[in-house]
């Protein structure tokens, strides 16, 4: 209110009201902003006294600051009360006021930070603005080292000089005048100077802090090689982590099964080291110590490494580990191998014992005899792995078995029963009725019984082990000798595979002999050597006798008997023949062998002569009838018939009939020789006189 009475000498209510609406266009409502600017206006008195006591520079000043962009912001700003609008004013005019001031005048702007991994090139820019745009005179280039500036190079627009430093070699100034430093090491993290100077302008600068990082490597993460009892008293050692070779010094954290761990009170603790080496990285380490329960024996742990790059957070994951955890066993098992309801005799049989702890406990296995006494079978295992052998059980073996355990940290004793049951087939037995050796052409009953805890089934096969029945009983009618073999029954036990046994038994049909094969009839020659053969089947085993002499030789293949008989043929043996005789205690069977008498090669070649000779006398004589043809002695008629005979036949001459075919034949050779054709009718039957 005060400030409002000591303008009115300079502008009324209404010249403002006036000038507000020439200069401002406003909505008809204050916003939150304008209240704040109301506020520090009342509560101000730094309106200058020379616009409180000066009406003509008030007015100036109000006409420039509508005009400026300050002003006009003001101005659009709904609600500011016209008491206080002068002093905005004023504050107005005071920012436009140092704004020019300070464009009149040379600046130098770079970046804050420049970040660069370390053996790469740093590039920092210089940029800076001239009034009226004028050039440069020089650029220094400097860095600070413990508050001492060192000169790096100097610029002018004809040369650059490089100053003798440990940057030497490794600097360069582009067409920006940018700064580039290669090679850059961690000993470059420092701060860089630009200056510029332009003569009349004075000289302006700016710094840039360089900032070089590496990438530490991949964690390295190591367990506790010697496990972790769940029993220890102190906070045990997990693993340790380690990472080379990073810059800034990067940091380490821990994870459990992915899970991130924190310090804890007597549960967790972590220790970090950090090493600078000589090249400046930073090698960083951790150890992580940590209660365990047997539930960490499946734990993963592992390690983070934690770097910043250009503002931003990175991490590096290392492998994770298992460590060996120690814990008492809390449950036993024990189990046969394989189960119990599939063994047989003549099995081997592993009985399983297991614990839940680590590392394994010491076992130790009984099987209880009489009297609920025990044997022990610490001989027969090995303490340390649990595993009982019983090779090649049998019913004896059957039994209750138990296994115990005890752990060496607390004492603590634990037991498991387990029942073994070795199934067995036994006293298997056969039985026929009727129990003596039968006949031919009798029948007997085959049974079969066996004992065994579990069900069982039965088949009978042949010597050759073909099954020809199924059941306990086996039926044999109408027996001969052939039948006679040796019959098996086979007992199985089919919820046991691989459990059974066999019994067999002889059934012998006994009877007088009877003869399967002899060599009759015989062709033989006289004085020949010969084999008679006699072969014939019985039971019980028959003798065989010959009716003439030679030697014999026998030959017995089951109930089989063959006997064979070298003997020299003579005129009694061919005429009369030789007789087979088998006997035994219940018959005897005999057959004849027959000898008959085989033509010598002489006589057949003496019929094969004859026949030859026949052959020759047939062509002789046709022959013979040819030269009389042709000599005209035979005569032939055209009737097909010619009476050669005199008129007066005689009975004692003979007349020979020559059938047509044979004639037809001949007739046909002289007809082919002499070229000379005869009529069909000349070729019928004729009569031959032959008595001249």
């Amino acid at each position: 209110m005060v400030l409002g009475t000591t303008m009115a000498p300079c502008l009324s209510r209404a010249i403002l009201q006036q000038a507000r609406k020439a200069s401002c266009e406003r909505g008809p409502k204050p916003n939150p902003l304008s209240k704040q600017i109301n506020k520090k206006a009342a509560s101000s008195d730094a309106l200058p006294a020379f616009l409180r006591h000066s009406p003509c520079l008030c007015g100036a000043l109000l006409g420039w600051s509508s005009r400026q962009p300050l002003g006009k912001l003001l101005c659009s700003l709904p609600g500011i009360d016209s008491h206080y609008f002068p002093l905005l004013l004023w504050s107005t005019a005071r920012i436009s006021i140092t704004a020019a001031a300070v464009a009149s005048k040379l600046e130098v702007s770079m970046p804050a930070v420049v970040e660069v991994e370390s053996g790469g090139t740093a590039r920092i820019e210089c940029n800076f603005y001239i009034p009226g745009n004028g050039s440069y005179t020089y650029i220094n280039w400097f860095y600070i080292d413990r508050n001492n500036w060192v000169k790096l190079c100097h610029i002018t627009d004809k040369e650059i000089l490089e100053e003798n430093t440990s940057y030497k070699g490794r600097l360069s100034v582009g067409e920006d005048k940018a700064l580039s430093i290669s090679r850059v090491t961690m000993q470059d993290a420092r701060t860089f100077v630009c200056q510029v100077g332009a003569g009349s302008h004075g000289t302006g600068e700016n710094r840039t802090e360089l900032h070089v990082y590496k990438v530490p490597e991949a964690p390295e993460i190591v367990a506790n090689p010697g496990g972790i009892s769940v029993h220890s008293s102190d906070i045990p050692q997990i693993a340790q982590c380690m990472s080379k070779n990073g810059f800034p010094v990067p940091n380490i954290t821990w994870h459990k099964n992915g899970q991130e761990l924190q310090q804890e009170d007597k549960m967790v603790k972590i220790t970090a080291t950090r090493t600078r080496e000589s090249s400046g990285l930073y090698t960083v380490s951790s150890t992580l110590f940590a209660q365990v329960t047997r539930e960490d024996r499946n734990s993963l742990y592992q390690c983070t490494v934690h770097y910043w790059l250009r503002g931003q957070r990175h991490t590096v994951e290392s492998r994770r580990v298992n460590v060996t955890i120690f814990y008492p066993a809390e449950h036993l098992k024990l189990q046969v191998v394989p189960s119990s309801t599939l063994v047989k005799e003549g099995d081997d049989v592993k009985l399983v014992c297991e614990a839940d702890g680590n590392p394994a406990p010491v076992f130790t296995f009984l099987k209880r005899e009489l009297e609920d006494s025990w044997q022990d079978l610490t001989p027969l295992t090995d303490p340390n792995s649990g595993v009982l052998n019983l090779h090649d059980v049998n019913k004896s073996s059957s039994g209750l078995y138990r296994c115990q355990t005890l752990d060496l940290d607390d004492m603590r004793q634990l037991e498991k029963d387990v029942e073994l049951v070795v199934n067995y087939i036994e006293g298997v037995h056969v039985k026929m009725e009727p129990s003596s050796s039968p006949r031919e052409g009798d029948s007997v009953r085959l049974s079969c019984n066996a004992h065994s805890p579990v069900a069982l089934d039965y088949q009978w096969r042949d010597e050759k082990g073909r099954k020809v029945a199924e059941g306990n009983q086996l039926f044999l009618s109408n027996l001969t000798f052939e039948t006679s073999s040796n019959f098996s029954c086979k007992v199985m036990a089919p919820s046991v595979p691989g459990l059974e046994q066999s019994k067999q038994v002889a059934v012998t049909v006994q009877g007088k002999p009877r003869i399967v094969d002899i060599s009759s009839p015989l062709y033989v020659r006289q004085d020949e050597v010969v084999n008679l053969t006699c072969k014939a089947i019985a039971f019980p085993r028959p003798s065989v006798h010959w009716n003439v002499n030679g030697t014999a030789h026998e030959y017995i293949e089951n109930q089989h008997i063959a006997s064979n008989l070298t003997v020299r043929v003579n005129h009694d043996l061919l005429r009369a023949g030789a007789m087979c005789k088998v006997s035994n205690a219940l018959g005897f069977s005999e057959k004849h062998i027959q000898l008959l008498d085989q033509k010598t090669p002489e006589s057949k070649g003496v019929i094969i002569v004859a026949i030859i000779v026949c052959i020759l006398v047939v062509a002789v004589l046709g022959s013979v009838i040819y030269f009389l043809h042709k000599k005209g002695k035979i005569a032939c008629g055209r009737s097909g018939k010619q009476d050669i005979t005199k008129p007066e036949a005689r009975k004692d001459k003979i007349v020979v009939e020559v059938k047509s075919d044979k004639l037809s034949e001949e007739a046909g050779l002289l007809q082919g020789a002499s070229s000379e054709k005869r009529p069909a009718a000349d070729q019928s039957e004729k009569y031959i006189d032959l008595r001249n």
